[in-house]
């Protein structure tokens, strides 16, 4: 079983608000995130909610067999949503690809070429490099409870600063999609 975390809990602070609910070509920017891991056929979907969670869900629509998990200390930064989600997924899970929710470029071709390269030899974390910048990755079981002790501002890069050997890079021939930073993003995303 392969899982996907979409990790859509934070406040938007660079932002000045919950970007998460902005429309974005015709649909919530965190719509964007899911649609991609539902187009690639992931076994399971887990969104992680957090700042304004209610409003977060209600903007959401869910494929059948995902659910979303709150993470009540979003405010002690991204790697609590890690934690709380990977903490979320099934019990027979073999690794989750980690998806951001202001990422909207993100399309389940990426997802899948993510998963394929996994299922070739099972390595530890798998992350695409796109020519300009690297993107969303996929993190084997095995770093899971490395994963969940992050602490602070930081996602599953620290992962890979750390131990950069254990990294399978998918190599993707095009830029990397806009991140929803702030306002100016949205016209460019």
């Amino acid at each position: 079983m392969i899982s996907a975390l979409v990790l859509a809990a934070g406040e938007g602070t660079r932002f000045g608000g919950t970007k998460q609910v902005e429309v974005v070509r015709g649909k919530p920017l965190v719509q964007h995130a899911v649609d991609a891991a539902a187009g690639a056929g992931v076994d399971e979907i887990v969104v992680v909610l957090g700042h304004e969670a209610l409003r977060v869900r209600d903007a959401l629509e869910l494929p059948p067999g995902s659910r979303d998990v709150i993470n009540d200390r979003y405010h002690q930064g991204q790697s609590t949503s890690l934690a709380a989600g990977l903490r979320a997924l099934d019990p027979s899970s073999e690794a989750a690809v980690v998806l951001l929710a202001n990422q909207p470029g993100i399309q389940p071709r990426h997802v899948t070429a993510l998963v394929s390269a996994f299922g070739d030899g099972a390595p530890e974390v798998v992350r695409i490099r796109f020519r300009d910048a690297p993107g969303p990755a996929l993190l084997a079981r095995s770093v899971w409870d490395e994963a969940a002790g992050l602490t602070g501002d930081t996602g599953a890069r620290a992962l890979f600063d750390v131990r950069p050997e254990r990294v399978r890079w998918v190599a993707v021939d095009e830029d990397a999609p806009i991140d929803v930073d702030r306002h100016a993003d949205l016209g460019r995303a």
